[in-house]
């Protein structure tokens, strides 16, 4: 066959195209942005609405260069934030926080801080649903952790218990959220898994 650069398709070259697969080990995009993709996918098919929470700033000093290029120049903030994203799900109010490790035998509790815990354990209580979506990144694996799991760990490392999360732990009571083109991390199907 000619192509319109005049060059032939060599057998080789075809033989090589055809066995190449997609190669989704490094896509380049954070786990959290991987999410917001997953989000707006969801939210575009009428199948959830998830955002990202905004983290909340105090801006101190702004400098005004040109009335169009206002420069933030001091800003801290308010308070500690509490988990990465919620929204509703199957008319259930979700809550959770996005981590990634580059451990490949744990995850380290040193990632998550107290105030996120008490938020996770709120929503718990009050009916909501909390979780916890862990990427080992040398893996390239992601998994869904629900709340509950995550608290056994936490509560026991104040009593002399394990400092992270043994990753046969995660593979074996969590579920492993396999990648997809539009819903990158689709968290919804192991809620429906784990939940529905």
């Amino acid at each position: 066959m000619n192509y319109p650069n005049g060059k032939r398709s060599t057998k080789q070259s075809h033989a090589l195209r055809r066995k190449s697969k997609p190669d989704f080990s490094n896509r380049g995009m954070s786990l959290e942005e991987d999410i917001s993709v997953t989000n707006e996918y969801y939210l575009n098919a009428g199948k959830a609405v998830v955002h990202k929470k905004p983290t909340p700033v105090q801006i101190v000093n702004v400098d005004y260069p040109k009335r169009s290029a206002a420069v933030i120049k001091e800003a801290y903030f308010k308070q500690a934030s509490t988990t990465d994203f919620n929204g509703v799900y199957r008319s259930r109010y979700i809550d959770f926080e996005a981590k990634e490790t580059k451990n490949k035998t744990s995850f380290p509790l040193s990632n998550v801080h107290q105030h996120q815990i008490d938020h996770m354990k709120a929503v718990h209580q009050h009916g909501g649903i909390a979780f916890m979506i862990i990427k080992f990144t040398p893996l390239d694996e992601v998994y869904l952790l629900p709340s509950p799991l995550l608290f056994e760990y936490w509560d026991e490392q104040s009593n002399g218990g394990r400092k992270s999360i043994p990753y046969s732990f995660i593979h074996e009571h969590g579920e492993k959220i396999p990648f997809h083109y539009q819903a990158r991390v689709d968290y919804a199907a192991a809620l429906d898994k784990l939940y529905f």
